[in-house]
């Protein structure tokens, strides 16, 4: 299987301005999600107008655009959580080759776990329990076995050593930082295959951005990740490829590299640039 970022290079002498599609048509084994012609809706208020944007397997894509170009909805469209919030939409996403209409939403949301912009453990809950919730919302209930996945995936996200002492103390009383942390750990317990994450560190202080941005690296080891950010230097540090939304429309989709050093469209740079948006 051809490594995709290398694949997408060899490509890129070919054709300066890389579309979704060539991606797509290069790279189809490493496609995890594959989002068609999507369209989606809040009544009759269009604010996703015919994505076309493949997802590589772990692989880090960042979404990029101003406010209300429709990221945070896109994220939502990938696990069905725009359905839940009253959107429709049309077109297809292709989740390991099977439309994700065709899976029981619950079981999705296993699959294609999601992180959202403000760390939100549940307040009732210990740190144990915060991390368990979806194993045990699936049926698990031997306590040796969460145990342990309580453990890995505390490590995972780097926490273990900062709460290991303290598990059975409330999820909300440890610090914003390490909430985030250990709402990925409570996404990650499940086994998902693929991360959505919007905006997972707009409300932390720079050194917990700083480790959030750390986990990313190693997480991607295990899982593909969509995270949707605000911060042109998150995106150009963190992610592999990036896709530039605006107005509901995707402009340019790429390599980060690509995007944010000689974009194909001047729109792109303007906004990289900061001149608009």
């Amino acid at each position: 299987m051809h490594n995709t970022i290398n694949t997408i290079n060899t490509i890129n002498t070919i054709q300066p301005e890389l579309t979704s599609k060539v991606i797509k048509e290069k790279v189809k084994k490493n496609i995890v999600v594959d989002v068609k012609n999507l369209a989606a809706y809040f009544g009759k208020t269009k604010v996703l107008k015919e994505i076309n944007l493949p997802v590589p397997r772990n692989k880090i894509l960042a979404i990029i655009g101003p406010s209300g170009c429709g990221k945070s909805t896109f994220l939502r469209c990938i696990n069905r959580m725009h359905e839940v919030v009253g959107g429709t939409m049309t077109g297809e996403i292709l989740f390991d080759g099977k439309h994700i209409m065709k899976y029981d939403p619950v079981q999705l949301r296993r699959k294609i776990g999601m992180v959202f912009q403000k760390p939100n453990p549940f307040p009732t809950m210990s740190i144990f329990n915060n991390v368990v919730a979806g194993l045990r919302l699936n049926g698990v209930r031997n306590k040796k076995k969460l145990s342990v996945i309580v453990e890995q995936s505390l490590k995972q996200v780097a926490l273990w050593d900062e709460v290991k002492d303290s598990l059975q103390d409330s999820g909300i009383n440890i610090s914003g930082g390490q909430q985030q942390r250990l709402c990925i750990a409570r996404a990650i317990a499940v086994q998902p295959e693929v991360i959505l994450m919007d905006e997972p560190a707009s409300a932390l202080d720079p050194i917990s951005t700083a480790k959030i941005e750390e986990l990313l690296y190693e997480l991607k080891k295990n899982y593909t990740i969509v995270i949707v950010t605000h911060n042109m230097q998150q995106a150009a540090r963190v992610s592999d490829l990036t896709a530039f939304l605006y107005m509901g429309e995707l402009i340019e989709f790429d390599k980060t590299s690509k995007i944010f050093t000689n974009p194909a469209l001047k729109q792109t740079e303007d906004y990289i640039s900061g001149r608009f948006g």
